[in-house]
């Protein structure tokens, strides 16, 4: 299956479960059958139950948080330089984020990718998708096994266990400093 499709259909799952995602279902089980075994849980709930259980999961625990950069920044300052980079790179695809969410919710970050293609956001916040699928999987929800095929879409290994995941969402991606060396003067000085 082609990621793009794979991450629109893993954004769908990963918003509040109202009757719009519920009358998506059947086109999301066409769309992703990697995704079956969480949209079969769903199915099989009453959407009041469902509902119930996203807000047990999502809403009451940060550390099943779908902000991206709060799993790298948490509440602080640095925060918000991060929330600068996700609208920067939005931008930089002709797109502007006008979400009622902050720019690193997970869905919308996951609708970004699939819509443009462009997973760079995914992989600079790796660790953090992780940590996240390693909570959400501690936790034995369903929504675990939606962070299963979303970190095993992308490219490069997952994390072995949680202290890899933990030094890769502190350290970041790695980054290239070739060419960065200072410039030297140049004329009369030596």
């Amino acid at each position: 299956m082609h990621p793009d499709v794979l991450f629109q259909a893993a954004a769908h799952c990963l918003v509040y479960p109202d009757e719009e995602f519920r009358a998506r279902l059947p086109l999301l089980r066409r769309a992703a059958p990697e995704l079956r075994e969480f949209l079969d849980h769903a199915d099989a709930q009453k959407p009041s139950d469902l509902a119930a259980h996203y807000v047990q999961v999502f809403d009451f625990k940060n550390r099943h948080s779908l902000y991206l950069s709060w799993w790298r920044d948490g509440d602080t300052r640095r925060r918000g330089m991060a929330l600068v980079r996700f609208k920067e790179v939005y931008r930089a695809h002709g797109l502007e984020f006008t979400g009622e969410e902050l720019p690193d919710f997970l869905p919308a970050v996951l609708e970004f990718c699939a819509q443009s293609g462009d997973q760079s956001l995914l992989l600079e916040h790796r660790g953090g998708l992780e940590l996240l699928r390693l909570a959400l999987t501690d936790f034995r929800t369903p929504y675990a096994g939606v962070l299963d095929v979303v970190c095993g879409a992308l490219p490069g290994p997952s994390p072995k266990d949680r202290a890899e995941a933990l030094a890769l969402a502190r350290s970041g991606p790695p980054r290239e400093d070739v060419g960065l060396e200072p410039f030297a003067l140049t004329g009369d000085r030596p």
